[in-house]
């Protein structure tokens, strides 16, 4: 056939004009042609030397984002406008076919004007990038140049009365409304940017956001076509291949997105709420004013909800057309052509169209892309809705949290822990049931339209279909609902194991001195076995949930296609199965899904009800002292208002924090004398309930002086402190603050104070999780004098100096890391840095030794702050500091005793100055008694420095090579190349799956491979049985078409019956192999995570004592917690999810290339696209899952840490700054989330149009072909579950990817070496009484703690008689411990050896040797049980020996006045008793073993001098008999010894008697005594 534009059919003259030229169609369609050839003419040299340009164009980073005027509706017109000319090239095709010419005209100019189209949408972009809107008259012209010409085709078409029956009428009428709309849009350009016709044309600037080149998420700004492709996170993306995502990279969020902007949203509508309710007490409803913040979103996504599932159920129409219409020829009757012959040309309906395969293939692509385009535009943007709401709740709960009542948190009514649960739980809980709240109205809809489909095509057997769907959802809710409450049982039991195994790492020294690791091992052992029972009930509730999942759809085919056969009249057609089948696949997500949601809902219910709760709880009291008094001018509270931290307001001030920021807690009285700074009026306070706490009290604080308050323990003295400060709640009276004048004129040039901040210490440190300088300086400016003065005063130069990074060390969460004498005055020192006049101190002495408090008295308090004129109100228990004092307030049982100067109260109260003396002077004695030990302080900073560094003397860790920690993370440095950041980690799985056991992971690899086959016959079965023909005879191969007519009709159905009992059979073997493919793999799991958790155990309790000096304790616990945490409960549903639908991937190719071979062709670069996808996004998705972790904590942390400030917080009145702290971190982790979502929709999109495109090459391979049509159904379905499946492959990955590295940690633990707990020695060779003597000789001893380090102890050589008292010391780090862990054989000894009674300490089985020897240690530890197990954990002893120790450790009465006696309750680390008791109990525990040899490590370090002096006794009364050795780092304590060995950097240089010792003036011995004394 001849190619020509009109056509040469036989006997008509397509060239004519006779009729007038506009009446000839081939003319009219090239006049169609004009404006597209015009666009493209004038467009092309512009765009391409506006490309040329661009490279100089700099920064064009926000002109992105300027848009014209009616930006969206345009790009949403111009793909409208694509779609139609796609239509118009498909119908002129079509109607092409059935002319006896080629007529190009028919399609010609709709290819140009899709060409045409698609050049105005890149031309458009492209100005709007440049901003130089002048260029757009060219398109101008086009559209009106395009919608003349339309206009005359349609009013030719409408005046040879053609109509709406006609498709091309439709679609040319169609092209001229949108080029009419077009226009239109263009003209509002014009009009709005005055750009041309107009005098002055209109300048534009970028939004504000935009102006700020830290914002990164461009997701609102770029068009709508990078919006819905989410183009623009490419560089992202594919830059995380080359370097990690940082925070830096990520930036900041709009405005719109930012936690303030929501936080006022919601605030508003909450308000709004609140005014209209009358009820007061009726507290406003969080759901209605959820609804009205960000209802709109919730809409808007739920639409494009419908979009998408409207158009998932074209998948199966098009598929039952395709298979339909391959059979039936596509030849129409000729005399039907004629009829509808207009101009020439065939004009067809648009059912026509439909019946073509092609045209359907294409439609297939066309409605996949816009189903997955919609459906994760509406994921998109439920999840920033939910992330905006969290924002916003956040903030609320913060507002809250500052303004919460203190009673509230001392009563009780708003535990710390409730606060964390709204943070952590509730929120996210919200955000959870936002994100899945579209699926609550879009499912039922789902559902029903799928039901209807389905009985269309089926009839009445699809009900029955939809029946077993519907009655099996409740079961799955049933199972779901199970599922979190196994969860929850879970959680406790491993809380209780995590504190069982915190217990031992923290105690391990003490159990291997006394060989009692095993049996504490026993007791994490028993607590992991039931969590392992409740972990397999969770195994069995999740595989029957996936189970449920995947026989659900099997079932309900099973049923409809069995009732089919039995009740229709009619043939199953493969159209129909097909198309059902693929319905049923469509019907099972909303339902499995429908089970999550519910429960989310009720779950987000309770939640709600939590916060509003904790919205309406009571805030701090609105008493009129707080609040400005009417008789204080106006002009006094506008200043108040504005006072206050400014950084809140918006640059443009927009918005401020709300408008309580500085609220008038403090009123100041005119009237008063300027000389009083505080005064109370007939004060009454209480905490809440009504009995006050504090009564009538009547005080003034002098200005620029300094207060003490004094009385007994509970007396109201802290309370006293916060009743000025507004924290308690008022009965009555009245506080007032003075307002000081003075003060602003004195300090205007140097320093302004802050008038109405009190600079607070209270009296349980309180610290930030910062640097220590910021802990010192809060939030004022730093000013180094200053600093050094404040640090000075409190004496924290030691301290800092033992930092790792001095004074810029993080402190730990709630100042973990140090100790409390340390927390304590970091606390005064921030309180003496702040500028304020007032300075409220409560008891800072209370962890301070003498000389310290000696110090921070003098330099401090009456050196810095009485410098500074500054008002300081102290309250103590040291009565020799009164002197100092300008004024004194002394309490008693809430009401003031006395007030006045020391002198007034010597001359009027001589009784209580009598009291005081004696006081006094006991306080002195201790202070001899104290100053003769070695110092607190000393010891604190000891063991700061353990802390920090690890074990050994600072000596050694200053010459070791820090080999300390090879971090494990070691992939995340720079230099390791981008193949290692997206290999996937084999050999972890391999690792992994080997601790499941090797049967497991053959029975489930089997039964998956069996599962998976089974699932892909019971397909190609239906293929075989629908597409059998009636009229065919050889049932073995039913794909050939056999004419032999002879059966009758009850053969026929005979025949077509003969396939239902296979069909049965494959089914349940289907459902029985999915039910053992989902336990294997669960179970598999459980017995991973045994195996690892009990060899991880085994290997950390048995490591040498040198693993624990390297490791921190945190990095072992994250082992036991968060790593253990996953390999129970995720790795297996990841697995498990993986597997699935990589297998569903992979025999959905197979399928496909089986039906048609030439797929497999076009399957290569899909494969090749998938890989590069799959690559980039896994390594991105890591690092941005990082960042959300790592933003995350802080978060959390903050809301705790601000909870457990707040009356610090308050006092300071550093409201302001926490807030824009906590939305700062608030917006850092909701970028990090967002960017997260963002990822994971770039990767669905790009995979869900891999998968269309697999569809369409399938169909058209097929149609092409021309295979059978139940092949073809198969086919086609199997590629419509591609899509589904696909990006699960890659998320799926990228998760096990991630959770691998918890194995990963676990392995690296599990390679320690373990002690050689054997020895040499047979335990049979050991006598049973030894040692019996104690008679220990020391030969030639070097010890050393690891073979990489120097010795600790060189060539050692001393002799102790049985029963001798012998006394060690020596300098710090001179190795006097050292000595004490050889005798247990807990270091290397590598030369030389211990003899005790005849036998070498290191042939010993370790067992043996250290269950034989006693020890008391330096930090008394105790563990959480009872008493007894404290004493006696293997339980060999009787009650009475338990008694007879307790009585000889001077514990005996304490213990009896007990509940429970020796079965009492022993908290965590034995918080329950003091100090002094729990070293004593130690002692007690060393007497209930009775070894021959008992050695006392530094045992009376943290013990006062009473009760070591009961010690000393009773050592030497209790063994006498016995060898003693004690290890002193008070020479005093070993004065009375027998034999003193003195160690100097690890040698034995001195050996005698202590008076031999001390008669030599010279010995080292000597010096020390001297130095000590």
């Amino acid at each position: 056939m001849a190619l020509s534009f009109c056509g040469n059919d036989r006997g008509s003259n397509a060239y004519s004009v006779d009729k007038g030229v506009l009446d000839n169609g081939c003319f009219v369609d090239a006049l169609n042609l004009v404006p597209h050839v015009f666009l493209l003419f004038i467009t092309f040299p512009i765009l391409f030397i506006g490309w040329g340009s661009q490279s100089s164009k700099v920064q064009i980073h926000h002109n992105t984002w300027l848009h014209f005027p009616g930006h969206s509706l345009r790009w949403i017109l111009t793909f409208t406008l694509l779609f139609v000319h796609v239509c118009e090239i498909a119908e002129g095709i079509v109607s092409n076919t059935q002319m006896e010419s080629n007529h190009l005209h028919l399609f010609m100019p709709a290819l140009m004007g899709f060409i045409a189209a698609t050049t105005s949408v890149v031309y458009y972009h492209n100005i709007e990038t440049a901003n130089f809107p002048k260029l757009l008259l060219a398109l101008f012209i086009y559209w009106i140049l395009a919608f003349i010409t339309k206009m005359i085709k349609l009013w030719k078409f409408a005046d040879a009365s053609l109509g709406v029956q006609h498709l091309r009428f439709c679609i040319t009428a169609l092209l001229v409304v949108l080029y009419g709309l077009l226009m239109a849009v263009e003209i509002n350009v014009i009009r709005v940017r005055k750009y041309v016709f107009f005098a002055n044309p209109q300048k534009v600037k970028p939004a504000e956001d935009l102006q700020d080149l830290g914002v990164r998420f461009l997701q609102p700004f770029v068009n709508l076509l990078s919006k819905s492709t989410y183009w623009w996170m490419n560089p992202l993306i594919i830059g995380a291949h080359k370097r990690p995502i940082e925070l830096k990279k990520i930036g900041k969020l709009p405005i719109a997105m930012r936690a303030l902007t929501n936080y006022m949203r919601l605030k508003d509508s909450y308000e709004e709420q609140r005014q209209k309710t009358e009820d007061p007490d009726k507290s406003p409803s969080i759901w209605k004013s959820m609804y009205r913040a960000f209802g709109g979103s919730i809409l808007l996504s739920s639409t494009l909800r419908y979009m998408a599932d409207l158009l998932g159920f074209a998948g199966p129409l098009c598929i039952s057309g395709i298979v339909e219409h391959l059979d039936s020829s596509t030849e129409i009757d000729r005399t039907n052509k004629t009829a509808n012959m207009t101009f020439g040309v065939y004009f067809m309906s648009s059912t026509e169209l439909l019946q073509n395969t092609s045209v359907l293939a294409v439609l297939l692509f066309l409605a996949l892309v816009l189903q997955r385009t919609f459906l994760q535009a509406s994921y998109y943007v439920t999840i920033e809705t939910g992330i905006n709401l969290r924002g916003a709740l956040l903030a609320m709960i913060y507002n809250k949290i500052l303004r919460l009542s203190t009673s509230n948190m001392s009563m009780g009514e708003m535990t710390l822990s409730q606060i964390n649960n709204l943070v952590a739980i509730e929120t996210n809980q919200l955000m959870w049931f936002l994100f899945l709240c579209p699926n609550l109205w879009a499912m039922p809809v789902q559902i029903i339209m799928g039901v209807i489909l389905l009985y269309y095509l089926l009839g009445d057997s699809a009900l029955i279909g939809a029946g077993v769907i519907l009655l099996l959802a409740p079961v799955q809710y049933l199972i779901a609902t199970k599922l979190a409450d196994t969860q929850k049982s879970t959680l406790d039991y491993s809380t209780d194991r995590l504190k069982k195994t915190t217990e031992i790492l923290k105690g391990i020294k003490l159990l291997k001195l006394y060989a009692w690791e095993n049996i504490f091992c026993d007791r994490v052992e028993e607590t992991r076995g039931k969590e392992l029972t409740s972990l397999k009930t969770f195994a069995l509730y999740t595989s029957m949930s996936i189970f449920m999942n995947a026989a659900i759809p099997i079932a309900a085919v099973l049923a409809t296609f069995v009732t089919h056969a039995y009740i229709e009249e009619v043939r199953l057609s493969p159209a129909k199965a097909f198309a059902s089948l693929a319905l049923f696949h469509i019907l099972v997500t909303p339902l499995f899904l429908l089970s999550t949601v519910v429960r989310f809902a009720v779950k987000a219910l309770v939640s709600v009800q939590k916060l509003s709760e904790f919205l309406q709880s009571d805030e701090l009291g609105d008493d009129s002292w707080r609040n400005t008094e009417m008789s204080m001018s106006l002009e006094v509270g506008k200043k108040y208002k504005h006072h206050g931290d400014t950084k809140t307001i918006n640059r443009k001030g927009r918005y401020r924090m709300d408008n309580y920021e500085q609220p008038m807690r403090r009123q100041l009285r005119p009237t008063e004398t300027e000389d009083v700074a505080v005064q109370v009026n007939d004060g009454f306070f209480t905490w809440g309930s009504n009995l006050s706490t504090l009564s009538d009290i009547n005080i003034r604080i002098p200005t620029g002086q300094l207060t003490m308050i004094v009385g007994q323990v509970g007396c109201g003295k802290s309370s006293l402190l916060l009743a000025m400060l507004g924290e308690m709640q008022t009965i009555s009276g009245k506080v007032y603050w003075s307002n000081l004048p003075g003060y602003e004129i004195l300090f205007d040039g140097s320093i302004s104070k802050n008038r109405y901040s009190v600079a607070y210490a209270a009296q349980k440190s309180w610290l930030l999780n910062a640097t220590v300088e910021e802990n010192i300086t809060f939030g004022s400016p730093f000013n180094k004098q200053r600093y050094k003065a404040v640090i000075d005063a409190c004496s924290l130069q030691p301290d800092i100096d033992l930092l790792p990074f001095g004074d810029q060390t993080e402190i730990g969460e709630r100042g973990i890391n140090l100790s409390g004498g340390q927390r304590q005055r970091i606390c005064v020192a921030r309180a003496l840095y702040q500028n304020t006049n007032i300075v409220f101190l409560d008891d800072p002495f209370s962890a301070l030794d003498i000389h310290l408090s000696d110090h921070l008295m003098q330099e401090g308090i009456l050196k810095f702050l009485q410098d500074d004129k500054r008002t300081v109100v102290l309250v103590t228990h040291k009565l020799q500091y009164l002197i100092h004092a300008d004024w004194i307030i002394a309490m008693k049982d809430g009401s003031v005793l006395r007030e006045g100067t020391l002198k007034d109260i010597q001359t009027h109260d001589v009784e209580l100055y009598e009291h005081w003396k004696t006081l006094m002077n006991r306080q002195d004695q201790e202070l001899e008694k104290e100053t003769e030990m070695e110092s607190q302080t000393t010891l604190e900073r000891k063991t700061l420095r353990r802390a920090f560094y690890s074990r050994e003397a600072k000596s050694q860790t200053d010459d070791e090579d820090e080999e300390e920690e090879v971090e494990e993370d070691d992939d995340d440095n720079m230099s390791t190349t981008t193949s290692r950041r997206s290999k996937i980690p084999w050999k972890m799985c391999c690792r992994y799956l080997s601790s499941g056991g090797f049967l497991m992971v053959f029975l489930m690899v089997l039964s998956k491979l069996a599962k998976h086959s089974v699932m892909v016959a019971i397909d190609y079965w239906l293929a075989a049985w629908t597409s059998s023909n009636p009229h065919n005879q050889s049932l073995a191969d039913p794909f050939i078409n056999a004419t032999n007519y002879t059966k009758n009709d009850d053969t026929q159905i005979a025949e077509h019956r003969s396939y239902v009992p296979v069909f049965i059979i494959l089914c349940g073997a289907a459902i029985a192999l999915c039910l053992i493919t989902s336990l294997t793999v669960e179970f598999l799991g459980v017995a991973a995570a045994t195996n690892l958790h009990h060899n991880l155990l085994n290997k950390i309790i048995h490591a040498p004592i040198r693993f624990f000096d390297v490791t921190p304790l945190g990095q072992i616990l994250n082992r036991f917690s968060a790593d253990t945490n996953i390999i129970d409960q995720h790795i297996p549903q990841t697995l498990e999810s993986l597997t699935r639908s990589t297998l569903l991937c992979l025999s959905a190719i197979g399928v496909i290339a089986f039906v048609t071979p030439a797929f497999l062709i076009a399957l290569v670069p899909l494969m090749v696209a998938f890989y590069f996808i799959q690559k980039y996004f896994r390594v991105a998705s890591k690092d941005l899952q990082d960042l959300d972790d790592s933003t995350q904590l802080p978060l959390l942390c903050y809301f705790s840490e601000t909870a457990e400030g707040l009356t610090t917080i308050r006092a300071f009145r550093h409201e302001a700054r926490f807030k824009q702290r906590m939305l700062e971190l608030t917006d850092t982790n909701n970028t990090a989330y967002l960017f997260l979502s963002a990822a994971n929709r770039w990767l669905e999109v790009r995979t869900d149009y891999l998968g269309a495109v697999i569809v369409l090459t399938a169909a058209v391979a097929a149609i092409w072909t021309s295979s059978q049509s139940g092949l073809v159904g198969l086919g086609l379905t199997y590629a419509l579950t591609v899509t589904n499946y696909l990006n699960w492959v890659v998320r799926n990955l990228s998760d096990l990817e991630v959770q691998m590295a918890a194995v990963k940690k676990v392995n690296s633990f599990l390679s320690t070496e373990s002690e050689n707990y054997e020895g040499s020695m047979d335990v049979s060779q050991v006598p049973k009484d030894w040692p019996q003597h104690g008679e220990i000789k020391i030969q030639d001893l070097c010890v050393r703690y690891d073979t990489m380090l120097k010795p600790v102890l060189k060539h050692i050589n001393a002799y102790i008689n049985p029963g001798q008292k012998v006394g060690i010391c020596g300098r710090t780090g001179s190795g006097k411990s050292s000595l004490s862990l050889a005798f247990f054989n807990m270091v290397d000894v590598f030369e030389g050896k211990i003899v005790i009674d005849g036998i070498d300490i290191c042939k010993l089985p370790l067992q043996t040797l250290r269950s034989r020897l006693s020890i008391i240690l330096q930090d008394p530890v105790l563990f959480s049980g009872s008493i007894r197990l404290n004493l006696d954990p293997e339980c060999t002893c009787t009650d009475d020996r338990l008694w007879e120790a307790l009585e000889i450790a001077q514990l005996k009465n304490m213990v009896k006045a007990l509940p429970g006696g020796l079965d009492a309750v022993v908290t965590e680390g034995g918080e329950n008793f003091s100090v002094g008791q729990r070293q004593l109990f130690c002692l007690a525990r060393a007497f209930v073993r009775k070894s021959s040899i008992l050695i006392m490590d530094e045992a009376t370090a943290s013990i006062d001098m009473a009760t070591e002096n009961i010690l000393q006794k009773v050592v030497m009364t209790a063994f006498a008999d016995r060898t003693v050795v004690t290890i002193a780092h008070l020479v005093s304590s070993i004065l009375e010894a027998e034999q003193v060995l003195v160690f100097e950097s690890g040698t034995l240089v001195e050996s005698d008697s202590a008076p031999n010792l001390l008669a030599q003036e010279d010995s080292l011995f000597s010096i020390l005594v001297r130095t000590h004394k």
